[in-house]
């Protein structure tokens, strides 16, 4: 089972690609944290990557998609994967294409308030973990107490910018995707284990 979880920054991405990895025994591969294993092993494309992100530049689609290509080869993908954050654009979404076939696309469409709350309320901490107002209620991280706080671009406006950016980056890829027959969307407002429930109707074919 081969999945690509498409959704703006609050749809709820993270929890779910948790959920569905778990479920069905396919790795989530986040092209961010498949970037810095690279970089951080030395691998060629790691360190072609580095010499990109040390600039300051954006990281070509050519070398993400070698990082993608690279992962998806592995022993732990054999049974699939699910993708986060890749592709990002057209060119990316071809040359996946290129590589292997994708049988889901899943679409999580959030509205702004449900995102304005989900990332108005998160906390992070400096150790990397991250934590909501509505389900926890100290200010203090659980794993290391180290103090928690809100980053700065959770607020209102800069979250409607990011959607409103997210959007216009993302429409060409639903449009591509739905072209093909892949694209699903699911009703992303829901809470996680509503949302989790719907995915599993959809991935065990009862759609």
């Amino acid at each position: 089972m081969k999945i690509i979880l498409l959704g703006a920054p609050g749809a709820g991405k993270g929890s779910q690609a948790t959920k569905i990895a778990k479920e069905y025994g396919i790795p989530h591969i986040s092209t961010g944290d498949a970037l810095r294993a690279n970089i951080a092993n030395g691998t060629q494309l790691g360190k072609k990557a580095q010499s990109y992100i040390e600039k300051g530049q954006l990281v070509p689609d050519e070398l993400v998609v070698g990082i993608v290509a690279d992962r998806i080869k592995q022993d732990d993908c054999k049974k699939g994967f699910l993708l986060d954050g890749f592709p990002r654009t057209i060119a990316q979404a071809e040359a996946l294409a290129s590589l292997t076939d994708i049988d889901y696309v899943l679409n999580l469409v959030v509205d702004f308030e449900t995102v304005k709350t989900r990332i108005g309320g998160r906390r992070m901490c400096a150790c990397g973990e991250s934590y909501h107002i509505s389900t926890y209620s100290s200010d203090v991280c659980a794993k290391c107490n180290g103090k928690l706080y809100q980053r700065a671009d959770d607020n209102e406006a800069t979250i409607a910018s990011r959607l409103e950016v997210y959007k216009n980056q993302t429409a060409p890829l639903v449009e591509f995707y739905q072209k093909l027959g892949k694209l699903i969307d699911v009703d992303g407002n829901k809470s996680i284990s509503e949302l989790f429930e719907d995915i599993k109707v959809i991935l065990n074919g009862n759609n």
